[in-house]
Protein backbone atom coordinates (compact mmCIF):
# COMPACT_ATOMS: atom_id res chain seq x y z
CA UNK A 1 0.00 0.00 0.00
CA UNK A 2 2.94 2.40 0.66
CA UNK A 3 4.41 2.17 -2.75
CA UNK A 4 0.66 2.23 -4.25
CA UNK A 5 0.31 5.74 -2.55
CA UNK A 6 3.91 6.99 -2.68
CA UNK A 7 2.92 6.34 -7.09
CA UNK A 8 -0.11 8.50 -6.58
CA UNK A 9 1.89 11.28 -4.98
CA UNK A 10 4.67 10.89 -7.74
CA UNK A 11 1.31 11.05 -10.39
CA UNK A 12 0.62 14.70 -9.08
CA UNK A 13 3.95 16.20 -8.72
CA UNK A 14 4.53 15.22 -12.06
CA UNK A 15 1.06 16.76 -13.21
CA UNK A 16 1.66 19.81 -11.67
CA UNK A 17 5.10 20.33 -13.50
CA UNK A 18 3.35 19.34 -16.72
CA UNK A 19 0.59 22.14 -16.21
CA UNK A 20 3.36 24.27 -15.13
CA UNK A 21 0.46 27.12 -13.28
CA UNK A 22 1.90 29.33 -10.64
CA UNK A 23 -1.59 30.37 -9.60
CA UNK A 24 -2.44 26.72 -7.65
CA UNK A 25 -2.31 26.62 -4.79
CA UNK A 26 -0.17 24.64 -2.39
CA UNK A 27 -0.33 21.04 -1.40
CA UNK A 28 1.47 19.29 1.53
CA UNK A 29 2.31 16.53 -0.08
CA UNK A 30 2.74 14.95 3.01
CA UNK A 31 -1.10 14.85 4.07
CA UNK A 32 -1.98 13.02 0.71
CA UNK A 33 -3.48 9.56 0.70
CA UNK A 34 -6.22 6.70 -1.20
CA UNK A 35 -9.21 8.70 1.62
CA UNK A 36 -8.03 12.45 0.42
CA UNK A 37 -6.91 11.91 -3.15
CA UNK A 38 -8.05 12.18 -5.79
CA UNK A 39 -11.31 13.91 -5.09
CA UNK A 40 -12.27 16.90 -7.28
CA UNK A 41 -11.77 17.11 -11.10
CA UNK A 42 -8.85 19.06 -10.88
CA UNK A 43 -6.91 16.20 -9.04
CA UNK A 44 -8.03 13.95 -11.90
CA UNK A 45 -6.49 16.45 -14.57
CA UNK A 46 -3.12 16.46 -12.32
CA UNK A 47 -3.01 12.68 -13.05
CA UNK A 48 -4.01 12.84 -16.27
CA UNK A 49 -1.37 15.43 -17.07
CA UNK A 50 1.07 12.86 -15.52
CA UNK A 51 1.12 10.73 -18.75
CA UNK A 52 1.87 13.27 -20.62
CA UNK A 53 4.95 13.43 -18.84
CA UNK A 54 6.99 10.64 -20.27
CA UNK A 55 5.97 11.46 -23.68
CA UNK A 56 7.76 15.12 -23.79
CA UNK A 57 10.76 16.43 -25.01
CA UNK A 58 13.48 16.36 -21.73
CA UNK A 59 17.08 15.04 -21.28
CA UNK A 60 16.38 13.43 -18.54
CA UNK A 61 13.20 11.64 -19.17
CA UNK A 62 11.47 12.22 -22.08
CA UNK A 63 10.93 9.87 -24.74
CA UNK A 64 10.31 12.23 -27.28
CA UNK A 65 13.81 14.51 -26.54
CA UNK A 66 15.26 15.68 -29.41
CA UNK A 67 18.58 14.90 -27.75
CA UNK A 68 21.09 11.95 -27.68
CA UNK A 69 18.35 10.60 -25.26
CA UNK A 70 15.19 10.65 -27.55
CA UNK A 71 13.74 8.01 -29.38
CA UNK A 72 13.85 9.82 -33.00
CA UNK A 73 17.81 10.52 -32.26
CA UNK A 74 18.14 7.26 -32.06
CA UNK A 75 15.62 5.53 -34.52
CA UNK A 76 17.21 8.00 -37.28
CA UNK A 77 20.79 7.09 -36.84
CA UNK A 78 20.19 3.94 -38.17
CA UNK A 79 19.28 5.29 -41.39
CA UNK A 80 20.98 7.63 -43.84
CA UNK A 81 19.23 10.62 -41.80
CA UNK A 82 21.13 10.49 -38.98
CA UNK A 83 25.28 9.62 -38.62
CA UNK A 84 27.92 10.24 -35.94
CA UNK A 85 31.31 9.17 -34.26
CA UNK A 86 30.62 8.34 -31.18
CA UNK A 87 27.89 7.27 -28.77
CA UNK A 88 24.57 5.58 -29.77
CA UNK A 89 24.80 7.58 -33.38
CA UNK A 90 27.23 5.44 -34.11
CA UNK A 91 26.10 2.14 -32.63
CA UNK A 92 22.72 2.78 -34.26
CA UNK A 93 24.09 3.86 -37.96
CA UNK A 94 26.37 0.81 -38.23
CA UNK A 95 24.09 -1.92 -36.04
CA UNK A 96 26.68 -2.24 -33.63
CA UNK A 97 24.53 -2.29 -30.78
CA UNK A 98 24.13 -5.02 -28.37
CA UNK A 99 22.52 -5.84 -25.04
CA UNK A 100 24.86 -4.06 -23.00
CA UNK A 101 24.61 -0.85 -25.09
CA UNK A 102 23.37 1.17 -22.53
CA UNK A 103 22.28 3.88 -24.44
CA UNK A 104 20.00 2.09 -26.47
CA UNK A 105 18.37 -0.39 -24.03
CA UNK A 106 18.02 2.34 -21.22
CA UNK A 107 14.31 3.38 -23.24
CA UNK A 108 13.28 0.43 -21.60
CA UNK A 109 14.05 0.24 -18.23
CA UNK A 110 17.04 -0.26 -15.95
CA UNK A 111 17.76 -1.10 -12.24
CA UNK A 112 20.22 1.38 -11.72
CA UNK A 113 18.56 4.12 -12.38
CA UNK A 114 15.21 6.10 -12.44
CA UNK A 115 16.00 6.38 -16.36
CA UNK A 116 13.63 3.98 -18.97
CA UNK A 117 9.73 3.79 -19.94
CA UNK A 118 8.65 0.61 -19.30
CA UNK A 119 7.27 1.60 -16.09
CA UNK A 120 5.32 4.57 -17.10
CA UNK A 121 2.94 2.52 -18.74
CA UNK A 122 2.00 0.71 -15.96
CA UNK A 123 1.15 3.97 -13.97
CA UNK A 124 -1.45 4.83 -17.31
CA UNK A 125 -2.92 1.77 -15.94
CA UNK A 126 -3.46 2.78 -12.63
CA UNK A 127 -4.76 6.36 -13.24
CA UNK A 128 -7.14 4.84 -15.82
CA UNK A 129 -8.38 3.03 -12.46
CA UNK A 130 -8.45 6.17 -10.39
CA UNK A 131 -10.43 7.64 -13.21
CA UNK A 132 -13.11 4.89 -13.00
CA UNK A 133 -13.59 4.68 -9.74
CA UNK A 134 -14.13 8.92 -8.94
CA UNK A 135 -18.14 8.90 -8.10
CA UNK A 136 -17.74 12.68 -8.67
CA UNK A 137 -16.87 13.05 -12.48
CA UNK A 138 -19.67 12.12 -14.90
CA UNK A 139 -19.37 9.50 -17.30
CA UNK A 140 -18.83 12.22 -20.31
CA UNK A 141 -16.01 12.95 -18.01
CA UNK A 142 -14.35 10.09 -17.39
CA UNK A 143 -14.36 8.67 -21.07
CA UNK A 144 -12.62 12.30 -21.84
CA UNK A 145 -9.87 11.58 -19.40
CA UNK A 146 -9.57 7.92 -20.29
CA UNK A 147 -9.09 8.83 -23.87
CA UNK A 148 -6.20 10.70 -23.15
CA UNK A 149 -4.34 8.57 -20.73
CA UNK A 150 -5.24 5.46 -23.15
CA UNK A 151 -3.82 7.63 -26.09
CA UNK A 152 -0.70 8.17 -24.09
CA UNK A 153 -0.84 4.58 -22.89
CA UNK A 154 -0.83 3.48 -26.26
CA UNK A 155 1.35 6.33 -27.74
CA UNK A 156 4.17 4.88 -25.24
CA UNK A 157 3.47 1.22 -25.78
CA UNK A 158 3.58 1.43 -29.37
CA UNK A 159 7.30 3.42 -29.32
CA UNK A 160 8.63 0.63 -27.04
CA UNK A 161 6.93 -2.30 -29.41
CA UNK A 162 8.61 -0.82 -32.33
CA UNK A 163 11.82 -0.26 -30.86
CA UNK A 164 11.93 -3.95 -28.75
CA UNK A 165 9.01 -5.79 -30.22
CA UNK A 166 6.54 -6.90 -27.77
CA UNK A 167 7.25 -5.61 -23.83
CA UNK A 168 5.53 -7.22 -20.26
CA UNK A 169 1.97 -5.51 -19.82
CA UNK A 170 1.22 -5.84 -15.73
CA UNK A 171 -2.31 -6.10 -15.28
CA UNK A 172 -3.82 -3.76 -12.86
CA UNK A 173 -4.50 -6.44 -10.67
CA UNK A 174 -0.69 -7.51 -9.97
CA UNK A 175 -0.14 -2.92 -9.74
CA UNK A 176 -1.97 -3.24 -7.25
CA UNK A 177 -0.72 -5.74 -4.95
CA UNK A 178 2.69 -4.23 -5.24
CA UNK A 179 4.66 -6.40 -1.82
CA UNK A 180 3.91 -9.75 -4.03
CA UNK A 181 6.23 -10.51 -6.52
CA UNK A 182 5.17 -12.02 -9.77
CA UNK A 183 7.86 -12.18 -12.99
CA UNK A 184 5.50 -12.07 -15.96
CA UNK A 185 6.36 -12.91 -19.78
CA UNK A 186 6.21 -10.56 -22.82
CA UNK A 187 2.91 -10.22 -24.82
CA UNK A 188 2.57 -12.61 -27.98
CA UNK A 189 2.86 -9.75 -30.71
CA UNK A 190 -0.90 -10.46 -30.91
CA UNK A 191 -1.50 -9.74 -27.13
CA UNK A 192 0.38 -6.51 -27.84
CA UNK A 193 -1.00 -5.22 -31.32
CA UNK A 194 -4.29 -5.51 -29.51
CA UNK A 195 -3.30 -3.94 -26.31
CA UNK A 196 -2.48 -0.74 -28.50
CA UNK A 197 -4.98 -0.98 -30.88
CA UNK A 198 -8.02 -1.24 -28.15
CA UNK A 199 -6.53 1.54 -26.44
CA UNK A 200 -6.41 3.70 -29.93
CA UNK A 201 -9.99 2.83 -30.68
CA UNK A 202 -11.34 4.15 -27.77
CA UNK A 203 -9.16 7.30 -27.61
CA UNK A 204 -10.14 7.78 -31.57
CA UNK A 205 -13.70 7.90 -30.54
CA UNK A 206 -13.80 10.12 -27.22
CA UNK A 207 -10.66 12.53 -27.94
CA UNK A 208 -11.88 15.79 -29.22
CA UNK A 209 -11.40 16.56 -33.06
CA UNK A 210 -8.29 18.74 -33.54
CA UNK A 211 -10.33 22.10 -33.70
CA UNK A 212 -11.56 21.54 -30.60
CA UNK A 213 -8.08 20.04 -29.04
CA UNK A 214 -5.66 22.56 -26.69
CA UNK A 215 -2.48 22.74 -28.58
CA UNK A 216 0.03 19.99 -27.54
CA UNK A 217 -2.52 17.52 -26.22
CA UNK A 218 -4.15 14.76 -27.72
CA UNK A 219 -6.84 14.84 -30.58
CA UNK A 220 -8.69 12.11 -32.48
CA UNK A 221 -6.77 12.81 -35.36
CA UNK A 222 -3.76 11.53 -33.15
CA UNK A 223 -5.13 8.77 -31.72
CA UNK A 224 -5.49 7.85 -35.44
CA UNK A 225 -2.81 8.39 -36.51
CA UNK A 226 -1.08 5.73 -34.15
CA UNK A 227 -3.28 3.60 -35.92
CA UNK A 228 -2.56 4.02 -39.13
CA UNK A 229 1.23 3.70 -37.69
CA UNK A 230 0.60 0.63 -35.92
CA UNK A 231 -1.10 -1.16 -38.78
CA UNK A 232 1.38 -0.37 -41.21
CA UNK A 233 3.86 -1.96 -38.66
CA UNK A 234 1.74 -5.10 -39.00
CA UNK A 235 1.48 -5.03 -42.88
CA UNK A 236 5.03 -7.24 -42.56
CA UNK A 237 2.80 -10.20 -41.73
CA UNK A 238 -0.64 -9.73 -42.87
CA UNK A 239 -1.26 -7.09 -45.53
CA UNK A 240 -5.05 -6.99 -44.91
CA UNK A 241 -3.95 -4.05 -42.31
CA UNK A 242 -3.45 -2.12 -45.61
CA UNK A 243 -7.35 -1.93 -45.82
CA UNK A 244 -7.34 -0.43 -41.84
CA UNK A 245 -4.56 1.67 -43.60
CA UNK A 246 -6.63 2.81 -46.35
CA UNK A 247 -9.81 3.75 -44.21
CA UNK A 248 -8.41 5.85 -41.40
CA UNK A 249 -6.20 7.60 -43.86
CA UNK A 250 -9.59 8.75 -46.15
CA UNK A 251 -11.24 9.38 -42.81
CA UNK A 252 -8.61 11.85 -41.82
CA UNK A 253 -8.62 13.30 -45.30
CA UNK A 254 -12.47 14.18 -44.55
CA UNK A 255 -13.27 17.90 -44.67
CA UNK A 256 -14.85 17.55 -40.66
CA UNK A 257 -11.05 17.42 -39.32
CA UNK A 258 -9.64 20.48 -41.61
CA UNK A 259 -6.63 19.45 -42.36
CA UNK A 260 -4.33 20.81 -45.53
CA UNK A 261 -0.98 21.26 -46.19
CA UNK A 262 0.37 24.55 -45.68
CA UNK A 263 2.54 26.27 -48.82
CA UNK A 264 5.85 26.75 -47.47
CA UNK A 265 7.31 23.54 -46.06
CA UNK A 266 10.43 25.41 -44.26
CA UNK A 267 7.62 27.29 -42.25
CA UNK A 268 6.35 24.43 -40.79
CA UNK A 269 9.70 24.94 -38.81
CA UNK A 270 9.91 28.42 -37.98
CA UNK A 271 8.71 31.18 -35.29
CA UNK A 272 5.96 32.26 -37.81
CA UNK A 273 5.02 29.22 -39.39
CA UNK A 274 4.34 27.80 -35.82
CA UNK A 275 0.71 28.63 -35.38
CA UNK A 276 -1.39 27.25 -32.77
CA UNK A 277 -4.48 27.01 -35.48
CA UNK A 278 -1.43 25.17 -38.20
CA UNK A 279 -4.31 23.11 -40.58
CA UNK A 280 -0.93 20.50 -40.98
CA UNK A 281 -0.08 19.58 -37.81
CA UNK A 282 -1.44 16.54 -36.16
CA UNK A 283 1.21 16.74 -32.96
CA UNK A 284 3.16 19.11 -32.08
CA UNK A 285 5.25 19.47 -28.28
CA UNK A 286 5.74 22.82 -27.34
CA UNK A 287 8.67 23.56 -25.89
CA UNK A 288 9.80 26.29 -23.77
CA UNK A 289 13.07 27.31 -22.29
CA UNK A 290 11.54 27.28 -19.61
CA UNK A 291 10.38 23.93 -19.35
CA UNK A 292 8.78 21.31 -19.00
CA UNK A 293 9.11 20.27 -22.38
CA UNK A 294 12.51 21.07 -24.05
CA UNK A 295 14.34 21.41 -27.20
CA UNK A 296 18.06 21.11 -27.26
CA UNK A 297 18.16 20.01 -31.16
CA UNK A 298 19.70 23.29 -31.95
CA UNK A 299 22.69 22.23 -29.21
CA UNK A 300 22.89 18.53 -30.44
CA UNK A 301 23.46 19.72 -34.49
CA UNK A 302 25.25 23.00 -34.59
CA UNK A 303 28.82 22.95 -34.73
CA UNK A 304 31.02 24.82 -32.05
CA UNK A 305 32.76 27.12 -34.42
CA UNK A 306 29.51 27.98 -36.04
CA UNK A 307 29.13 31.37 -37.70
CA UNK A 308 25.48 31.44 -36.29
CA UNK A 309 24.61 32.71 -32.74
CA UNK A 310 24.65 28.93 -31.70
CA UNK A 311 27.54 26.97 -30.88
CA UNK A 312 26.88 23.82 -30.23
CA UNK A 313 28.10 20.31 -29.65
CA UNK A 314 28.20 18.92 -33.21
CA UNK A 315 27.30 15.70 -31.83
CA UNK A 316 25.19 14.64 -35.04
CA UNK A 317 25.31 14.74 -38.62
CA UNK A 318 23.41 14.05 -41.77
CA UNK A 319 25.00 12.33 -44.55
CA UNK A 320 25.77 13.27 -47.98
CA UNK A 321 24.40 10.32 -49.18
CA UNK A 322 20.94 11.81 -47.91
CA UNK A 323 21.13 15.26 -48.93
CA UNK A 324 22.00 13.79 -52.51
CA UNK A 325 18.48 11.72 -53.08
CA UNK A 326 16.82 15.10 -52.98
CA UNK A 327 15.65 17.11 -56.42
CA UNK A 328 17.54 20.55 -56.65
CA UNK A 329 14.59 22.57 -56.27
CA UNK A 330 13.33 20.70 -53.61
CA UNK A 331 12.60 23.18 -50.42
CA UNK A 332 12.60 20.30 -47.97
CA UNK A 333 16.28 20.64 -47.64
CA UNK A 334 16.63 23.81 -47.11
CA UNK A 335 17.71 23.23 -43.27
CA UNK A 336 20.32 21.07 -44.43
CA UNK A 337 22.83 23.05 -44.01
CA UNK A 338 25.99 22.57 -46.40
CA UNK A 339 28.02 25.12 -45.70
CA UNK A 340 29.33 27.49 -42.83
CA UNK A 341 32.17 30.54 -41.84
CA UNK A 342 34.16 28.82 -39.35
CA UNK A 343 33.92 31.58 -36.57
CA UNK A 344 37.12 30.35 -35.46
CA UNK A 345 39.30 30.10 -38.68
CA UNK A 346 37.41 32.94 -40.88
CA UNK A 347 37.51 29.75 -43.85
CA UNK A 348 34.64 28.42 -45.40
CA UNK A 349 33.43 24.88 -44.40
CA UNK A 350 31.75 23.12 -46.84
CA UNK A 351 31.74 19.86 -48.56
CA UNK A 352 35.21 20.15 -50.36
CA UNK A 353 36.85 21.30 -47.07
CA UNK A 354 34.84 20.00 -44.57
CA UNK A 355 36.14 19.73 -40.63
CA UNK A 356 34.81 17.63 -38.26
CA UNK A 357 31.28 18.87 -38.41
CA UNK A 358 29.86 18.19 -42.00
CA UNK A 359 32.33 15.66 -42.92
CA UNK A 360 29.66 12.77 -42.98
CA UNK A 361 27.07 14.69 -44.51
CA UNK A 362 25.37 18.31 -43.87
CA UNK A 363 24.39 19.91 -40.59
CA UNK A 364 20.49 18.57 -40.12
CA UNK A 365 19.34 22.02 -38.76
CA UNK A 366 15.64 21.00 -39.44
CA UNK A 367 14.90 24.21 -37.79
CA UNK A 368 15.65 27.53 -38.24
CA UNK A 369 18.28 29.72 -35.69
CA UNK A 370 16.57 30.50 -32.50
CA UNK A 371 18.72 33.48 -31.25
CA UNK A 372 17.31 32.80 -28.11
CA UNK A 373 19.09 29.74 -27.66
CA UNK A 374 22.32 31.07 -25.96
CA UNK A 375 20.74 32.74 -23.25
CA UNK A 376 18.40 29.97 -22.36
CA UNK A 377 21.00 27.34 -21.29
CA UNK A 378 21.28 25.78 -24.91
CA UNK A 379 16.97 25.55 -25.42
CA UNK A 380 15.19 26.70 -27.60
CA UNK A 381 11.32 28.10 -27.91
CA UNK A 382 10.49 26.35 -31.41
CA UNK A 383 7.84 23.35 -30.78
CA UNK A 384 9.12 20.16 -31.54
CA UNK A 385 7.11 18.88 -34.82
CA UNK A 386 5.96 15.12 -34.46
CA UNK A 387 3.11 14.08 -36.53
CA UNK A 388 1.78 16.14 -39.70
CA UNK A 389 -1.03 15.09 -42.61
CA UNK A 390 1.87 14.25 -44.79
CA UNK A 391 1.90 11.44 -42.76
CA UNK A 392 -1.83 10.82 -43.79
CA UNK A 393 -1.58 11.47 -47.36
CA UNK A 394 1.38 8.88 -48.15
CA UNK A 395 0.32 6.63 -45.90
CA UNK A 396 -2.91 6.05 -48.29
CA UNK A 397 -0.53 6.44 -51.26
CA UNK A 398 1.09 3.02 -49.53
CA UNK A 399 -2.22 1.61 -48.77
CA UNK A 400 -3.88 1.97 -51.75
CA UNK A 401 -0.76 0.23 -54.13
CA UNK A 402 0.20 -2.12 -51.32
CA UNK A 403 -3.10 -3.76 -50.07
CA UNK A 404 -4.52 -7.24 -51.34
CA UNK A 405 -5.60 -7.06 -54.99
CA UNK A 406 -4.01 -3.34 -54.76
CA UNK A 407 -2.44 -1.44 -58.02
CA UNK A 408 -0.45 1.56 -58.58
CA UNK A 409 -3.10 4.11 -59.24
CA UNK A 410 -3.65 7.27 -60.46
CA UNK A 411 -5.27 8.42 -57.12
CA UNK A 412 -2.07 6.58 -55.95
CA UNK A 413 0.37 9.39 -57.62
CA UNK A 414 -1.56 12.00 -57.14
CA UNK A 415 -1.35 11.63 -53.31
CA UNK A 416 2.42 11.21 -53.91
CA UNK A 417 2.23 14.68 -55.86
CA UNK A 418 -0.12 16.33 -53.54
CA UNK A 419 2.96 16.48 -51.31
CA UNK A 420 5.70 16.32 -54.10
CA UNK A 421 4.20 19.71 -55.59
CA UNK A 422 4.17 21.39 -52.25
CA UNK A 423 7.72 20.88 -52.07
CA UNK A 424 8.32 22.53 -55.43
CA UNK A 425 9.25 19.20 -57.12
CA UNK A 426 8.47 17.81 -60.43
CA UNK A 427 5.20 15.95 -60.24
CA UNK A 428 5.38 12.13 -61.09
CA UNK A 429 3.19 10.41 -63.44
CA UNK A 430 1.89 6.86 -63.54
CA UNK A 431 4.57 6.00 -66.03
CA UNK A 432 7.28 6.34 -64.21
CA UNK A 433 6.02 3.23 -62.01
CA UNK A 434 6.69 -0.31 -63.20
CA UNK A 435 6.25 -2.04 -60.49
CA UNK A 436 4.98 -2.00 -57.00
CA UNK A 437 8.80 -1.51 -55.53
CA UNK A 438 9.22 1.39 -58.20
CA UNK A 439 6.24 2.93 -56.62
CA UNK A 440 7.84 1.97 -52.86
CA UNK A 441 11.01 2.86 -53.23
CA UNK A 442 9.51 6.71 -54.25
CA UNK A 443 7.39 6.30 -51.34
CA UNK A 444 10.23 6.12 -49.05
CA UNK A 445 12.13 8.59 -50.44
CA UNK A 446 9.16 10.74 -49.77
CA UNK A 447 8.88 9.90 -45.99
CA UNK A 448 12.66 10.34 -45.49
CA UNK A 449 12.55 14.00 -47.50
CA UNK A 450 9.29 14.82 -45.69
CA UNK A 451 9.64 13.57 -42.24
CA UNK A 452 13.23 13.94 -41.28
CA UNK A 453 14.07 14.48 -37.88
CA UNK A 454 10.70 14.13 -37.02
CA UNK A 455 9.11 11.30 -35.12
CA UNK A 456 11.89 8.79 -35.81
CA UNK A 457 9.42 6.54 -38.04
CA UNK A 458 11.72 6.35 -40.93
CA UNK A 459 13.60 3.45 -39.80
CA UNK A 460 10.05 1.34 -39.15
CA UNK A 461 9.39 2.46 -42.84
CA UNK A 462 12.51 0.79 -44.10
CA UNK A 463 12.09 -2.02 -41.72
CA UNK A 464 8.40 -2.59 -43.28
CA UNK A 465 9.79 -3.26 -46.63
CA UNK A 466 12.98 -5.02 -45.39
CA UNK A 467 15.23 -2.27 -46.51
CA UNK A 468 17.30 -1.27 -43.49
CA UNK A 469 19.78 -4.10 -43.37
CA UNK A 470 21.01 -3.34 -46.89
CA UNK A 471 20.69 0.38 -46.22
CA UNK A 472 23.12 0.38 -43.42
CA UNK A 473 25.69 -1.85 -45.33
CA UNK A 474 25.28 0.44 -47.93
CA UNK A 475 26.12 4.01 -45.77
CA UNK A 476 28.82 2.00 -44.40
CA UNK A 477 30.75 1.03 -47.72
CA UNK A 478 29.66 -2.76 -46.73
CA UNK A 479 31.99 -2.53 -43.47
CA UNK A 480 29.95 -2.97 -40.38
CA UNK A 481 30.05 -6.78 -39.02
CA UNK A 482 28.25 -6.41 -36.12
CA UNK A 483 25.11 -5.57 -38.20
CA UNK A 484 22.14 -8.06 -39.04
CA UNK A 485 18.60 -8.31 -40.04
CA UNK A 486 18.55 -9.42 -35.89
CA UNK A 487 19.07 -5.65 -35.47
CA UNK A 488 15.35 -4.85 -36.16
CA UNK A 489 14.73 -5.18 -33.22
CA UNK A 490 16.87 -3.53 -30.37
CA UNK A 491 17.73 -5.30 -27.25
CA UNK A 492 16.05 -5.62 -24.01
CA UNK A 493 18.55 -4.32 -21.38
CA UNK A 494 19.94 -7.37 -19.23
CA UNK A 495 18.15 -6.45 -16.40
CA UNK A 496 14.89 -7.39 -17.36
CA UNK A 497 16.25 -10.89 -18.27
CA UNK A 498 17.34 -10.87 -14.68
CA UNK A 499 14.10 -9.77 -13.34
CA UNK A 500 12.05 -11.94 -15.47
CA UNK A 501 13.36 -15.03 -13.82
CA UNK A 502 13.08 -16.88 -16.88
CA UNK A 503 9.72 -15.62 -18.32
CA UNK A 504 11.14 -12.64 -20.02
CA UNK A 505 13.47 -13.72 -23.40
CA UNK A 506 16.04 -11.66 -25.07
CA UNK A 507 15.30 -11.03 -28.56
CA UNK A 508 16.87 -12.93 -31.24
CA UNK A 509 20.62 -12.58 -31.97
CA UNK A 510 21.77 -11.30 -28.82
CA UNK A 511 22.58 -12.85 -25.57
CA UNK A 512 20.25 -14.07 -23.57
Amino acid sequence: MKTYIKKVTLYILLGLSVLGCSDLDPINYSDINPSNFPTNEADIKALVLSCYFPLRGSWWNGINSNSERGQMFVNESCTEILAGKFGAQKLCHELSFNETSGEITYFYYTRTSPYGFYGKISRCTLVLDEIVNSNFLTDAQKAKYMAEVRCARAYLSYILFDMYGPIVVAPLEILKDPLKEKPLPRLTNEEMVKFIEDDLVYAGENLPMPKQTEYGKFSRALAKTLLIRLYLHETVNDKTYYNKVETLARELMGSEYGFRLVENYPSLFEFAGQTRDNPEYIFVIPCSSAGPNESQWHMMVMPPDSDSPIKGWGTVQSTWWFYDTFEPTDTRKTYLITSYISSESGLEVNRTNPGDFIDLGPIPQKYEIDPGVPGNSGLSNLDMVIFRYPEVILSLAEAIVMKPGGSITQEAVDLMNMVRNRAKVPAKNLSDFATKDEFIDQILTERSHEFWCENGQYRADLIRFDKLYDRVMLLNNNVAPYASKDKYLYPLPLSVIVDGKGEVKQNPGYTQ
